[in-house]
């Protein structure tokens, strides 16, 4: 588990771009499934897309404020639920109580990774429909497991992130640190170094996995930050946080593809 309902993303820098859009979607899979996504996108895009990936709770209004933050940055950002299947295509029809782990727990065990893979698809198509060349998956615990996955090459992606994403296997269950050998895309990892949730064995083996791999990747541990230490409400964890979204908008500016016409990106 990672954000609280009321958890708001922190924020360090002034918006460069105004909003064309921040609006609530739904989504369809190739499957025929309806998901919920939400999507911002700035007035004069200038860097790649970026696919939002949850925690285990799936969208919530944090991952929507994230959103629109990378938007004011000038990324287009989609948020995308994962329980469509089990749950409905609209978040906000779900009870408080939904996050609660013996709620939660029956649509999570129903999550697959075909289905996931669904849905990740579902959003890089809509980001890439509306013009974005290049998109990063960025995600958050659960998200970032997700994000890590998907830097295989049938995503495409320029790059992936994650937020203090357990990579090792679950219940048998490869994590990224099994799938490292067909992981090609970039990947910047944050990490906690007083995360209870992933001890630093499991990173230092992630890290290996993917050096042997000749994965491009970055890894940053902040010694005396927890799990979900990137929020408003954190104040004692701000300058982990501020770096790592300095760091965080370094690498979406580094993806950013300059068109030929004219230069512009």
């Amino acid at each position: 588990m990672c954000y609280q309902a009321d958890a708001a993303p922190p924020v360090f820098t002034p918006a460069t771009h105004t909003l064309a859009e921040a609006t609530a979607l739904t989504l369809t899979s190739a499957d025929g499934t309806a998901f919920a996504a939400f999507l911002a996108r700035p007035d004069d895009p200038a860097g790649p897309g970026v696919l939002v990936l949850p925690d285990n709770k799936g969208l919530s209004d944090f991952y929507r404020q994230t959103a629109v933050r990378l938007a004011e940055q000038g990324f287009p950002a989609l948020a995308v639920d994962y329980y469509g299947r089990t749950a409905g295509a609209d978040p906000q029809n779900r009870a408080p109580e939904f996050g609660e782990l013996p709620n939660l727990l029956p649509h999570l065990l129903a999550l697959t990774p075909e289905g996931l893979d669904a849905d990740l698809t579902a959003g890089l198509d809509r980001l890439r429909a509306l013009g974005a060349a290049e998109v990063v998956a960025l995600g958050f615990c659960f998200g970032a497991r997700q994000a890590f996955r998907a830097a295989a090459p049938r995503f495409g992606l320029a790059g992936a992130v994650g937020f203090y994403g357990y990579p090792d296997a679950i219940n048998g269950a490869p994590g990224p640190t099994q799938l490292a050998a067909g992981l090609t895309a970039p990947i910047l990892a944050f990490w906690g170094g007083a995360d209870e949730h992933i001890p630093p064995s499991a990173v230092e083996a992630f890290d290996a996995a993917l050096t042997r791999a000749d994965c491009e990747h970055e890894f940053m541990t902040f010694p005396q930050a927890p799990h979900n230490y990137f929020e408003l409400a954190a104040v004692q964890h701000r300058d982990a946080a501020e770096e790592s979204w300095i760091r965080l908008l370094g690498f979406l500016s580094e993806r950013t593809i300059r068109r030929t016409s004219g230069g512009h990106p």
